[in-house]
């Protein structure tokens, strides 16, 4: 399958969503950029994301930025216009704000977390190019029955669905609370980013505005999952707020329920290469609305 783009043609690397689940290995670069490029990695660093997909930084922001973002976090899903509004995802079977999207350009304080050097630096050197924010979120996980998300790759929705052409884009979690092993953390599979496993079944029409809340399509059967598993191992993240992971966007990964008392929050930022610009979905019938995948490719600048 081909999806265009004017006169060009973008031929499908990755096919997905058809009769039956398709392992594919990974035909492009983990660390896109030259060796000894500059940025705030080290060497060591890179040579981790290459081999695993991720990597832990232990103090990506200070405990006065935390302080910053988390006030601001706390103001916007107590903000009745906020909560109105279709990039606020409310948790299934409450009314707690669970999610807000595009939320970089709803708040000027996050808006200067993405432009942050610290975070931009990262991104343009693990993807060796200027990058744009192809999804920006708060993430807020409550205590006492926040519920997880299923097992999935990131880029197998973007392929699909938002119509993200090559594995060059990287996701940052920051931890606005402390992340521990019994709220609900992040877990992934560590090399699974090395494999795209094409999922079975189409793509629903709006498929979004479901998935936001609980996701089915583009999910792994449990058979593939086990596979992935016991090949890889299964890594779970905890962290002191202020800690990030960042991660390939082929990893697969999910996480569980919170069921504890402590409230998990998480800043979290998709940067894509401006060469690997989205084009028309591979395989569902519309494009995503541009909260969720953007389709304004401005580079970030840092400020």
């Amino acid at each position: 399958m081909a999806t265009a783009t004017g006169t060009a043609v973008h031929h499908d690397l990755y096919p997905t969503r058809g009769r039956a689940e398709v392992p594919t290995p990974r035909r492009d670069p983990v660390v896109w950029s030259a060796p000894g490029a500059p940025g705030p990695l080290l060497p060591a660093q890179l040579a981790a994301y290459e081999r695993d997909g991720f990597i832990g930084v232990e103090d990506q922001i200070t405990d006065e930025e935390v302080a910053l973002y988390r006030t601001e976090m706390e103001r916007l899903i107590a903000d009745p216009d906020v909560r109105a509004d279709e990039r606020a995802i409310v948790e299934p079977g409450s009314d707690k704000v669970r999610s807000v999207f595009e939320v970089h350009r709803i708040s000027a304080v996050f808006a200067a977390l993405v432009r942050d050097e610290r975070v931009v630096g990262r991104a343009r050197q693990i993807l060796g190019s200027d990058v744009y924010v192809h999804q920006s979120r708060i993430n807020v996980k409550p205590g006492f029955g926040a519920s997880g998300f299923y097992w999935h790759s990131d880029f197998e929705t973007w392929h699909a669905e938002d119509g993200m052409p090559a594995m060059r884009a990287v996701s940052v979690s920051i931890a606005l609370t402390e992340n521990r092993d019994t709220n609900g953390g992040l877990m992934i599979m560590p090399g699974s980013h090395r494999t795209f496993l094409g999922c079975a079944g189409e793509t629903p029409k709006d498929n979004y505005k479901r998935s936001l809340r609980m996701q089915e399509a583009g999910t792994p059967s449990d058979g593939a999952l086990t596979r992935f598993a016991d090949e890889h191992g299964i890594r779970l993240f905890t962290g002191r707020a202020g800690s990030a992971t960042w991660f390939d966007c082929n990893c697969m990964h999910g996480s569980g329920d919170n069921i504890s008392p402590y409230a998990r929050s998480n800043a979290f930022i998709v940067f894509n290469s401006v060469e690997n610009a989205a084009v028309e979905p591979f395989a569902a019938p519309v494009r995503r609305p541009e909260f969720i995948g953007a389709r304004d490719f401005t580079p970030v600048r840092p400020g």
